[in-house]
């Protein structure tokens, strides 16, 4: 594969403005890492209990990206991030009088509103990177931008980390991180309200028709590598989700390390996905992004067999180390499914913004947890990555035809 430039000096700025986006819903998500701990310290609440925080934020993205897509077909990118942005700020407000409230139910209602927030920013957001330069680029364009997705997680599992899980006897207030990140939101919604986004157009002659009904929905069930895309993008979900929302209960569980210590370990672990990330987006400028999937996914399952192993230090290893191999998966998988629908490409995002409900696996992985060891959950990912390596495979083969 030769290189290409990432993007063109006309989507410069574009892609500078939605790529800042993605830290803040890396931040976001990787808050609900921390929360599982937290509030089964403060709750005294189980593991399968708090599982509910990934269940009813997820929840959101299946239940408002078709809602999403539909709105970004019919009134553009721009207004689906301000309109993402406004739900997310409100969401993250809502914490305030929630932790006044203090019972677990009135924070669930605060992170279902975030949910459906970040599920317009991210149907808006993932497809538009794709489009905002040479087709040959996408997939390195979009592991870009996820990136700084990955240095959001970073952030929010320090910073937040270390707030609520002081050494002291009392821990920080959950309310105060969210009621920063939503005035924080909400400002960029303003910045985004004023600021000009170039809708893009395409040459197949469908973006008018897309913009109204249901029959760009129900085109894309024809592509195939769309369809099994969509079905790599759930599994690799419910793998990734399930293993971050996990990580502080198995380390802390197996006695190897504190919940504080645990969670500058977990910044670790997104540090090398952060690295991945960036790296495969250089890698992927010359090696082809099916190929690269292919390569990721068998690291994956074979690191996560020798955590299944339980050897200790190996184990751990293991664990940091699918952290580096699963970081190019998500913007891999979605720019390869959604190349070259065209005008298709909205409604197709609406579709894949659904697979984050795949984080409701972590609820199967605290059954399993409260039921046997904190070990075997780790079946559940697996198997994930096991879907994701085939999608690889079917991809590597198909391109040799």
């Amino acid at each position: 594969m030769s290189k290409h430039k990432l993007t063109t000096k006309q989507y410069l700025v574009p892609f500078i403005l939605v790529t800042s986006l993605f830290f803040l819903w890396g931040f976001a998500r990787a808050i609900l890492d921390v929360l599982n701990k937290h509030f089964q310290n403060e709750m005294h609440i189980s593991i399968t209990q708090s599982s509910l925080i990934q269940v009813t934020t997820y929840l959101g993205y299946f239940l408002m990206a078709i809602p999403a897509g539909l709105f970004i077909n019919r009134y553009g990118y721009r207004r689906g991030v301000v309109f993402g942005l406004l739900l997310f700020g409100m969401g993250a407000l809502i914490f305030i009088p929630g932790n006044e409230a203090g019972t677990f139910y009135a924070f669930l209602g605060a992170l279902f509103v975030i949910g459906c927030g970040l599920t317009f920013l991210e149907t808006a957001a993932n497809p538009y990177v794709t489009e905002l330069g040479d087709k040959e680029t996408s997939t390195s364009r979009l592991n870009f931008s996820q990136s700084f997705n990955g240095l959001g997680c970073l952030f929010a599992t320090f910073v937040v980390g270390q707030f609520l899980f002081r050494d002291s006897s009392d821990s920080g207030s959950v309310a105060v991180p969210y009621a920063i990140l939503g005035l924080l939101v909400l400002a960029i919604a303003v910045v985004f309200a004023k600021v000009d986004l170039p809708e893009i157009k395409h040459d197949d002659g469908g973006d008018e028709k897309a913009k109204y009904g249901r029959e760009p929905l129900l085109r894309i069930w024809k592509h195939r590598v769309f369809v099994y895309g969509l079905i790599a993008l759930l599994a690799y979900e419910v793998a990734e989700i399930s293993i971050n929302s996990y990580f502080i209960n198995f380390v802390t569980g197996q006695g190897w390390m504190t919940d504080r210590v645990a969670s500058m370990v977990l910044t670790g672990a997104l540090a090398f996905f952060m690295v991945g990330r960036f790296s495969g987006s250089w890698i992927m400028r010359y090696v082809a992004a099916e190929r690269m999937l292919l390569i990721c996914g068998i690291g994956c399952v074979a690191c996560t067999m020798l955590v299944l192993m339980n050897v200790g230090i190996v184990s751990l290893i293991a664990l940091l180390g699918i952290y580096l191999f699963e970081a190019i998966m998500f913007p891999t998988i979605f720019s390869l499914a959604v190349s070259g629908l065209g005008s298709l490409t909205k409604s197709a995002s609406s579709i894949l913004m659904m697979t984050p409900v795949g984080g409701c696996g972590f609820l199967l992985m605290g059954i399993i947890a409260d039921a046997t060891n904190l070990v075997i959950p780790f079946i559940i990912p697996l198997l994930g990555f096991i879907a994701v390596s085939l999608y690889g495979f079917g991809l590597v083969n198909q391109s040799k035809d």
